[in-house]
């Protein structure tokens, strides 16, 4: 019955995504007024001279890119009760995430903010439901794994993790499908949660799940284990839709698919923090749809410029096609010129569709090379697919001081599912494909200021051990593919084959 009741505005919300997309750079151009006629009242666009902004440029010119760090002054005013300080009124919540160098963030969201991220996840799926006609999904029971749905107060303001928050923000005809109870999503130690949410959902009539790749993984091994079942297909019959964001699926999706025992659509989502900031729109399309109408102005900074003292600044009429960039939002919360920290790639513009590269601070340039999380997925792919390899989770980081005056070397320590029949060819064609991802690489292999890379296999559960250690068990959490340092990677070496 849901299905038939929701699917006449699951038409409008397919609709209406698509006018929006058709005319991208016009509802950005009504975003970003909006934003400078309501930013005027606020401290922020007095500090700034938002009265003095007519357009783009001049807004440019007063208000400079920032991260958290920069802001921190203005939430600490709204901490202690100040009104109309980056947006009007008062925050309804924090959003609480882990920063590197501030420490805790508390991210606000405002009464106008709040569509951006709870509609835009219902569109997305209503979107899907409309473009495919599949919409069965609705009639059974739905899992949302994240984290704990438990709420404090910040100095009055009530606070906790976005996908806890999000909980709170389903509508109650949805409520009752939804799985693990609210007692079970409270659990924080994850491998408690995940027994419990195994006992809680078999026998039921799972249709959706939702959730970062590698913790629904765990559950779907958990699941096996638990039930004696051979896939999630037979615990599942009916399970249709998978809905995930944060990490590129690609990787995950062969080893998901053997537990599942067949193929099934997925609903890529791309939310943060800041706000919900594209989705997948096309199941034949590549790439996510950038959120033009959803209170966020977008900037975008060429990610090879963004250390400059004043880097180029363009909006989404100024980018191009296969162009890497760091990613700026200014969004109806207040945040203004704000860097979340990711690096996008377009892969179209009418209508402008994008895929998330990587962290403009996860990167490996010890030695000019610049390789980014794009590169390095891609090239895992293809030569996993060649060797027909599963690769349960991988890290790459330089090492420089190398033991007897060797040259240094990119090392990939990867958890494989199954280890290739013949290692060394895969770490050659591994690194071949990785000269082909990055010409500064490869200038760096051919002049022999770099060794090929080498790779380090490691047992079973040695990201899990890693990021237990950190508390970062479940949830939305990720390993990061790139690091700069050897803090990751130190860690992992002690848990080599």
């Amino acid at each position: 019955m849901k299905s038939l009741l929701v699917k006449p505005f699951a038409k409008y919300i397919a609709r209406k995504t698509a006018q929006d997309a058709a005319a991208a750079v016009q509802r950005q151009q009504s975003v970003f007024e909006k934003l400078v006629r309501v930013g005027r009242q606020t401290a922020f666009g007095k500090d700034h001279d938002f009265a003095g902004i007519n357009n783009y440029a001049d807004f440019k010119k007063r208000v400079p890119i920032r991260d958290y760090e920069d802001l921190k002054p203005y939430i600490e005013r709204i901490r202690k009760g100040e009104k109309n300080v980056l947006w009007r009124g008062l925050p309804k919540y924090f959003a609480k995430t882990s920063g590197t160098t501030s420490g805790v963030k508390y991210i606000p969201l405002t009464k106008d903010s709040i569509p951006n991220h709870f509609g835009t996840a219902r569109n997305a799926l209503f979107n899907y439901f409309a473009k495919t006609g599949k919409g069965k999904w609705l009639n059974g029971k739905l899992i949302f794994l994240s984290g704990s749905p438990e709420l404090h107060r910040t100095d009055g303001i009530l606070t906790g993790r976005l996908s806890g928050i999000s909980n709170h923000m389903i509508p109650g005809w949805l409520k009752t499908s939804q799985l693990p109870s609210y007692e079970t999503n409270c659990i924080e130690d994850w491998e408690m949660k995940l027994d419990a949410i195994v006992e809680e959902t078999l026998g039921q009539d799972l249709r959706l799940i939702s959730g970062i790749p590698p913790w629904v993984q765990m559950y779907f091994e958990r699941l096996l284990e638990v039930s004696g079942k051979k896939t999630v297909s037979e615990v599942f019959p009916n399970f249709s839709v998978f809905v995930f964001g944060g990490v590129n699926y690609e990787p995950y999706r062969a080893g998901l698919e053997k537990l599942i025992g067949r193929r099934v659509d997925s609903v890529e989502t791309y939310p943060a923090s800041e706000g919900f900031i594209a989705f997948q729109d096309s199941q034949d399309e590549t790439g996510l749809l950038l959120n033009v109408n959803s209170g966020i102005f977008f900037e975008f900074v060429p990610a090879d410029k963004f250390f400059e003292k004043n880097p180029p600044r363009l909006s989404l009429a100024e980018v191009e096609v296969g162009e890497n960039y760091a990613l700026i939002l200014n969004n109806n919360a207040g945040l203004w010129g704000y860097n979340i920290g990711d690096t996008v790639e377009f892969v179209s513009l009418n209508p402008p569709r994008l895929r998330v590269t990587g962290r403009i601070k996860h990167f490996i340039s010890a030695f000019g090379e610049h390789v980014i999380g794009k590169e390095v997925e891609e090239a895992m792919l293809t030569v996993s697919r060649a060797h027909d390899v599963k690769i349960t989770e991988f890290t790459v980081a330089p090492l420089i001081n190398t033991p007897a005056g060797e040259l240094p070397y990119h090392e990939w320590l990867i958890e494989f599912e199954n280890l290739p029949a013949d290692l060394g060819k895969f770490a050659a064609q591994l690194d071949k494909e990785m000269t082909e991802q990055n010409i500064y690489y490869r200038d760096l292999i051919e002049g022999r200021i770099l060794q090929p890379l080498k790779i380090s296999p490691l047992r079973s559960d040695a990201f899990r051990a890693y990021m237990k250690s950190q508390g970062k068990l479940g949830g939305q959490n990720k390993v990061p593919r790139l690091s700069n340092d050897r803090k990751i990677a130190d860690f992992l070496s002690a848990l080599r084959l």
